[in-house]
């Protein structure tokens, strides 16, 4: 039987977007960007524990909003770390037991659809490591000299990460004590298992699993929610 937990860092400001508040409390429809998050995995059957790394000023006001929100899989809030991979191995240490897959998911990752959770998950079972991505749209060229592009990457090869990402427990249990024995910090928790040499298989996503972190995003969000 599948066990899954599930980790959301929260983490950051609402500067950017001319809030006083971290961005995962805003308003989006009828309800905070976080709650949409979260419930997008308690409708996952296998989803046993939903552990939340805020920064410490925010673990009791997150707290009653889940309350509020009756967030029923939610298992523990935790203070979060200076930066993002310490949060999501500060959450690891709060697993309850030896779940088989953790996912980690951006707090402000609100339109995340059931497709694409799912299909992490199985690829995860499988491969041990998954990410979600969608193929870059633009162009992407390499910066040169005097103001003149160096070369163009072909754009075939290209993919935007987005998340959930999807891991065997062990494996991403190690890949963050061996990171921070090495005083290495990734761009992503993949980033971490691919430094053991461990292939990391891609799921194709969706361009509206949007990161929110402009008042622009936030405006899309809202027209596209179900």
């Amino acid at each position: 039987m599948r066990d899954i937990a599930v980790i959301i860092p929260a983490g950051g400001t609402g500067r950017r977007m001319g809030a006083r508040v971290p961005k995962q409390f805003l308003p989006l429809g009828d309800q905070p960007i976080l709650l949409h998050s979260v419930r997008a995995f308690e409708r996952i059957a296998a989803v046993r524990q939903i552990i939340i790394a805020v920064p410490a000023e925010y673990v009791d006001r997150t707290r009653r909003l889940l309350r509020q929100g009756r967030c029923r899989k939610v298992t523990a809030v935790v203070e979060g770390g200076r930066e993002r991979q310490d949060s999501v191995r500060m959450a690891l240490e709060r697993m309850e037991g030896e779940p088989s897959l953790v996912l980690i998911h951006d707090a402000v990752r609100p339109l995340v659809s059931l497709r694409v959770v799912r299909e992490v998950i199985v690829a995860a079972e499988r491969w041990g490591a998954a990410v979600v991505g969608v193929r870059v749209k633009d162009t992407i060229k390499t910066e040169g000299r005097h103001g003149f592009y160096g070369s163009t990457i072909p754009r075939h090869l290209l993919w935007a990460v987005q998340t959930p990402q999807g891991f065997h427990t062990h494996l991403i249990v190690k890949a963050h004590r061996l990171a921070r024995r090495a005083r290495y910090t990734g761009t992503d928790d993949a980033s971490l298992v691919e430094r053991l040499r461990i292939p990391v298989r891609i799921v194709e996503g969706s361009y509206r699993n949007l990161k929110i972190t402009t008042k622009d995003d936030l405006r899309i969000a809202g027209l596209w929610l179900p």
